[in-house]
């Protein structure tokens, strides 16, 4: 088990837990609005962390199995991250960062040297 180095203050949620479900995003379109997108094809959260262009996503909720209800995992507020899921920060990327997410909380000089981050390859919130 991974153990998240958070020296970034992001407040987290652990409600995908290895769990599986289905996954949704909230995402801003080119229009400005908000759309609701579902696919069947993401099979785990980083898949829809991962799935959209800079800007866009703005938040993940997820339904587990045998459940009707979905839970937030991930959501942005602006230019800040404001609830962030566990399992994403188990498994973020630096590169995942500073590809889509380079004017967010989430990228933080000082977080990806806590963890001896080198490379855009290596975890962001995991020591490497």
């Amino acid at each position: 088990m991974a153990n998240i180095i958070n020296i970034s203050g992001l407040h987290t949620a652990n409600f995908i837990n290895g769990r599986s479900g289905n996954f949704r995003a909230i995402v801003k379109v080119k229009a400005g609005f908000h759309t609701t997108v579902e696919n069947e094809y993401w099979k785990d959260v980083m898949s829809v962390f991962n799935g959209f262009k800079k800007g866009a996503l703005q938040t993940i909720e997820f339904k587990p199995e045998g459940s009707n209800n979905w839970l937030t995992v991930f959501a942005m507020k602006g230019k800040n991250v404001i609830l962030i899921d566990e399992e994403i920060l188990k498994n973020v990327k630096v590169g995942d960062i500073n590809s889509a997410f380079l004017n967010t909380n989430l990228y933080n000089q000082d977080q990806y040297k806590a963890v001896n981050a080198k490379t855009w390859a290596c975890n962001a919130y995991v020591m490497n």
